[in-house]
């Protein structure tokens, strides 16, 4: 099996063990659920140290009046405040993990990543591997000292609606799509209008994890893009429904070398509850 091209991103329960009590490092439990608080979850139990932070709360900003889009990243200074907040600086390693494969931790790399911060991996496995494990867990809430996290906005990281509109008009970068088929199709409705963007590839986030989430290999997942039409040279943007999924997909075509890629932050949320927007139902 060859290597992730970066295999920093992504960090084995070994690896996160051997740096729980470095000071410099800030453990992040990620997990989200739609049906639940996940922080009940959290509170029970998390790896020792870790706080916990709830993409759909703590680091999307508010929706404007109309209401849509409702699940963009917050602006530089609202993110360097929950930075703060969570004691994470411009000298922090931040390891997230979730119990998802890693896709709601990846929201957290993506913001962070927007913002010029670029010390951040993803326990690989989540927590469900850290318990089969038997590896310490600890209950109650962390407090942490407040950090400073200096925001560099950074281009290249997310795509705008007018960018995706271009994308659609003459074929570059390509939109890749990672929702499920039925939400590509239109018969799943989760916003105004159904369907999908013109021209995007549909492959779900999920296909590139096994089934106890961890992620298939390197030489695996490569072809799997490839075969899709996303070489390492392919200028990408992924979308969702709200940038969750999609940002997982960065990650790991990041992991793989691809070095053109964006996430439309905006997603689904935004172009479906539009109606000045191009859209395809069923299959392209």
């Amino acid at each position: 099996m060859s290597p992730f091209a970066r295999p920093d991103l992504f960090w084995s329960t070994e690896q996160v063990a051997a740096r729980l009590r470095d000071p410099k490092v800030r453990v992040v439990d990620c997990r989200y659920s739609v049906d639940a608080e996940a922080r009940t979850e959290h509170l029970k139990a998390h790896l020792p140290g870790a706080v916990h932070i709830d993409w759909s709360r703590d680091i999307t900003a508010p929706p404007p009046a109309s209401g849509h889009p409702a699940s963009m990243l917050q602006e530089p200074a609202d993110f360097a405040a929950t930075m703060a907040r969570f004691g994470i600086g411009d000298d922090t390693f931040v390891i997230g993990y979730d119990a998802e494969g890693g896709h709601h931790a990846a929201r957290l790399w993506l913001a962070l990543r927007r913002y010029g911060h670029d010390a951040m991996a993803v326990m690989e496995g989540g927590i469900q591997k850290w318990l089969r494990e038997g590896r310490p867990v600890e209950a109650g809430e962390v407090r942490v000292k407040p950090a400073t996290l200096t925001p560099r906005p950074r281009d290249g990281v997310v795509a705008t609606k007018d960018e995706v509109l271009t994308a659609v008009r003459t074929a570059d970068p390509w939109l890749l799509d990672v929702r499920r088929d039925g939400e590509y199709t239109g018969t799943e409705l989760r916003a105004k209008h159904g369907g999908h963007i013109p021209g995007a590839v549909n492959l779900l986030w999920k296909d590139a994890l096994h089934d106890d989430w961890m992620l298939k290999d390197p030489e695996e997942l490569e072809q799997m893009y490839i075969d899709a039409g996303f070489g390492p040279e392919t200028a990408t943007i992924t979308y969702c429904q709200a940038g969750v999924r999609a940002a997982f997909t960065h990650l790991v075509l990041t992991a793989l070398g691809h070095e053109d890629v964006r996430t439309y932050d905006g997603s689904w949320e935004e172009w479906g509850n539009r109606d000045d927007v191009p859209i395809v139902v069923g299959r392209s």
